[in-house]
């Protein structure tokens, strides 16, 4: 859980990624990627820089009451844990994906059991309690879903063209 826990862990599938989606979808990868990148740094500022100095809740390694009950693997990280951002972050990249290119690759929906074990892994190191996790997930799905609808308009808008414009 230490590994999955570990941001920089996953940067060889986030490569393996872009360079997977530039194959597929060659002149729209860029739009796709760029729509990936707003939703993750969308639920990322929602729970760290709105979300945990608004509610101000301490992560349980931070939580002197149980001091004595956890033992944290890792560092414990910053104060404040509600939500996640790790959950948020990777359930957005889990849901625009399922949202852009889901129908076509129904294999995306493993993408959740990723995010769903990066989300574990949080609580596992004593990071977070379930319910910042659980919020962190619905961060990253609104904004994956924002982030989606607004890309669908764009494209709507200025790359497809009308047959009655033809």
């Amino acid at each position: 859980m230490v590994w999955v826990t570990m941001r920089n862990s996953w940067i060889p599938f986030y490569v393996v990624l872009i360079g997977w989606l530039i194959f597929q979808y060659r002149k729209q990868a860029p739009g796709l990627i760029l729509t990936l990148v707003v939703a993750v740094t969308l639920s990322d500022q929602m729970a760290s820089s709105v979300m945990k100095p608004l509610t101000l809740r301490l992560r349980p390694c931070h939580e002197p009451a149980l001091q004595k009950l956890i033992h944290p693997v890792l560092e414990c990280g910053g104060t404040y844990g509600f939500a996640s951002s790790h959950a948020a972050n990777a359930f957005a990249l889990a849901m625009a994906l399922w949202l852009l290119v889901g129908k076509r690759f129904s294999w995306i929906k493993w993408t959740f059991l990723w995010a769903i074990l990066v989300s574990y892994s949080r609580i596992y190191v004593g990071a977070h309690y379930p319910l910042d996790v659980l919020a962190g997930a619905g961060i990253g799905v609104v904004m994956a879903t924002i982030s989606a609808v607004l890309q669908q308009k764009v494209v709507e808008r200025f790359f497809i063209v009308k047959k009655n414009q033809v």
